[in-house]
């Protein structure tokens, strides 16, 4: 193309096959090119502007930022509710536990403290109303922790496994005590007074009143009237009443086809179906009945058949 040479544009319309033709020169051409660009800047500047709109639009307000932090203080609240209410459910399930412990330690106390006054620990070594003594020197170097919840958990644990043990075990020596104490108290040994003297033996002797040989099926213990006739034994009474030739008379039953009896009774302490406790009064001393003065005439009979008492009497204790 030559310099002076003009660039055509060619119309063509739709009626008649008819043209038209547009020289283009360099004017016109520079004006083109000028508008074409002026449309894109135009275009690129109105697509800026929306990108920045719609960026402001998406920056939150202050009011908004105040309300988010609002709404996620708020949920920390909600958890740090949630963890306390946790942390004291933990605490009151501990606390029960903890008071189920004292409880069952208070048992064990008491029943501590049955065997020191039964004497079969000795008082001055188990104290059960104050703590065991211990402790040891502190080490500087290693400073102590505190326990952490789940090992608060395994020691309580650890703790009721421990009572569990020795509550079956107290609860076993319970049993065996018990039953030595209730052999000891059955167990008929002693005199039957806590004052006087034998005055008649068991056996064949001269009757007081006729002179005449006869058995006499028990002894006799003289003493001052008045004073104390005790059990020989713990028992039930099956009598306690007047009977011919007894005068007031007491008969215990100590079980295993033991009976003891205590007659010429100036007075009866007992009635009939009490449970009776070894050395416990039972009547005092006189001269009812075949008497000649104050005694009480002490039988003990082993499956309806009389034993001689003096043995009874001589018998070691347990």
């Amino acid at each position: 193309m030559k310099p002076k040479d003009d660039m055509n544009v060619i119309f063509v319309g739709k009626r008649h096959g008819q043209s038209r033709a547009i020289p283009l020169n360099g004017p016109l051409l520079c004006g083109l090119v000028f508008l074409v660009l002026a449309t894109l800047a135009a275009a690129g500047w109105a697509g800026y502007q929306v990108a920045i709109s719609q960026f402001e639009a998406r920056q939150p307000t202050e009011s908004e930022l105040v309300a988010g932090w609002k709404e996620r203080l708020q949920d920390q609240k909600d958890e740090v509710a949630r963890v306390r209410e946790n942390v004291q459910q933990q605490i009151d399930a501990l606390t029960l536990r903890l008071g189920q412990i004292q409880g069952r330690l208070l048992r064990l106390d008491a029943l501590g403290q049955r065997f020191v006054e039964t004497g079969m620990v000795a008082s001055d070594e188990f104290n059960f109303d104050k703590p065991a003594a211990v402790g040891g020197p502190e080490e500087d170097a290693l400073p102590g922790d505190s326990y952490t919840a789940p090992e608060l958990t395994d020691m309580i644990n650890q703790l009721e496994q421990q009572i569990n043990d020795r509550e079956k075990q107290l609860r076993l020596l319970d049993k065996v005590a018990s039953r030595k104490k209730l052999e000891d108290e059955l167990y008929v040994q002693g005199r039957p007074i806590t004052w006087g003297w034998l005055s008649s033996k068991y056996g064949y002797r001269s009757d007081p009143f006729t002179g005449k040989r006869t058995w006499h099926a028990g002894v006799d213990l003289a003493g001052k009237e008045g004073s104390d006739i005790i059990a020989v034994a713990a028992g039930v009474v099956t009598w306690a009443d007047e009977r011919y030739g007894y005068g007031n008379l007491v008969e215990i039953d100590h079980g295993d086809g033991l009976v003891t009896r205590y007659a010429h009774a100036k007075a009866i302490k007992v009635k009939v179906g009490d449970v009776v406790q070894k050395s416990q009064v039972v009547a005092l001393m006189g001269s009812t009945g075949r008497s000649t003065g104050p005694h009480v005439h002490f039988e003990v009979i082993r499956n309806g058949k009389s034993e001689n008492p003096v043995k009874y009497i001589q018998r070691a204790s347990r």
